[in-house]
């Protein structure tokens, strides 16, 4: 079982999501966050000042996915998020060692 992260812009989640849905992913969790990487940001003005905005809004979405899925999913995230611009985002594929779901005690392939 794999873990995937994924930190993406925020208009294309609902684009994700239904990628991810498409082959069969189950569930995601989904959090609001801020970042940033090559980009370092970027400058708006309000009314007549300039600031700089060093975090930029992102969404990171973890999914939970058996070994057969994997290369699957993140072609999906990665084909679905794409801009072609810079801060596309990132994705990030870990080792999961063990799942429980809470309700029925059930471990593994059988708790995702």
């Amino acid at each position: 079982m794999k873990m995937i992260t994924a930190v993406l812009k925020p208009f294309k989640l609902d684009e994700v999501r239904e990628a991810l849905s498409a082959i069969g992913v189950q569930g995601i969790t989904v959090a609001e966050v801020k970042g940033f990487g090559r980009q370092k940001g970027h400058t708006e003005l309000y009314r007549g000042a300039e600031y700089v905005i060093d975090f930029l809004p992102k969404v990171k979405i973890d999914v939970a996915v058996p070994d057969a899925l994997v290369e699957r999913a993140v072609e999906a995230i990665q084909a679905s998020a794409r801009t072609g611009k810079i801060g596309d985002g990132k994705i990030f594929v870990y080792d999961l060692e063990q799942v429980v779901r809470i309700r029925t005690g059930e471990t593994g392939n059988e708790a995702l």
